[in-house]
């Protein structure tokens, strides 16, 4: 049930992504807030459906509630992106932020850590349990700051897509947007150190608010997993052919690639070969099994 809720509302959000380029003005804003609300309800319904509700509260928590905060904070402060405003087509708006905007910070939140957590492995003791440092293990130690810098990147660097499609759509602006990436004018590099600020904090925070059972990956995560890599082709593919953006089809390719290629490899050698390590990944959960 939990796969099929999640491959139901990925389809949906494909389909809608697909669409974007294909439509202008008010219709393609509307389809932003409506990709973004899917995206939102897929990553948070998903992390209920497989986890529980300490799981999704943690991930809203942190994530919207947290993404709200810091983006109000932005917009009245110019702390920590740079100083910017938002235009009123993305919808209402709250503190100076559009209310979608939190929402976005939670859709790709939780593949992000969900594809940092596969790539590191889970173990018996965290999945039961377990903090980063049970047992008093400098390997477990070391493989938790390894999840929390995967995870930071994998979500950050999705920004070097995102800001320059919606600061070329006129969604938000920046008032001093020096010293730039090149090629990316019109956007502050402050603006992505901002962002890796913001993702290393809700990272370190989404596994102790979430407790052991954010600590592994199972067969139930494809649909988290296959939503990180479309997100990552399909950008660099629109960026590059469809929105005239080749400078962030570049940017992103390169940025999201530290998480999003190792991760394609490893499902790839797990296809062909088996994947010895699934089952490690698969505790038992009482009251959560019943919803596969």
């Amino acid at each position: 049930m939990t796969r099929r809720i999640s491959w139901t509302l990925l389809v949906v959000l494909v389909l809608a992504q697909i669409c974007y380029p294909l439509t202008t003005g008010a219709t393609r804003a509307g389809l932003t807030v409506a990709t973004v609300v899917l995206g939102w309800l897929l990553s948070v319904g998903h992390a209920l459906l497989s986890r529980g509700p300490r799981v999704a509260a943690a991930l809203v928590a942190v994530a919207t509630g947290g993404g709200f905060a810091i983006e109000a904070i932005g917009v009245a402060t110019g702390v920590p992106f740079g100083s910017y405003d938002y235009s009123g087509e993305l919808g209402p708006k709250l503190a100076g932020v559009p209310l979608i905007i939190p929402l976005a910070w939670t859709w790709m939140a939780w593949p992000a850590w969900l594809a940092a957590v596969r790539l590191t492995g889970g173990t018996a003791a965290t999945a039961n349990g377990g903090g980063p440092t049970a047992g008093g293990s400098g390997s477990t130690v070391g493989r938790w700051v390894g999840r929390i810098a995967l995870a930071t990147v994998g979500l950050a660097a999705w920004d070097l897509f995102l800001d320059p499609q919606m600061v070329a759509e006129g969604y938000w602006v920046w008032r001093d947007a020096t010293p730039a990436l090149p090629g990316l004018a019109g956007i502050p590099v402050s603006n992505y150190l901002g962002w890796l600020l913001f993702a290393v904090l809700m990272m370190s925070a989404l596994r102790p608010l979430a407790g052991p059972a954010a600590e592994h990956t199972d067969r139930r995560d494809h649909p988290m997993v296959a939503l990180y890599l479309w997100t990552y082709f399909s950008s660099i593919l629109a960026h590059a052919v469809f929105l005239d953006l080749p400078a962030s089809a570049l940017w992103g390719a390169a940025g999201m690639s530290v998480t999003a290629v190792p991760l394609a490899v490893t499902l790839l050698r797990a296809r062909r070969g088996g994947d010895p390590g699934r089952e490690a990944h698969q505790p038992h959960r009482p009251g959560v099994d019943a919803t596969r």
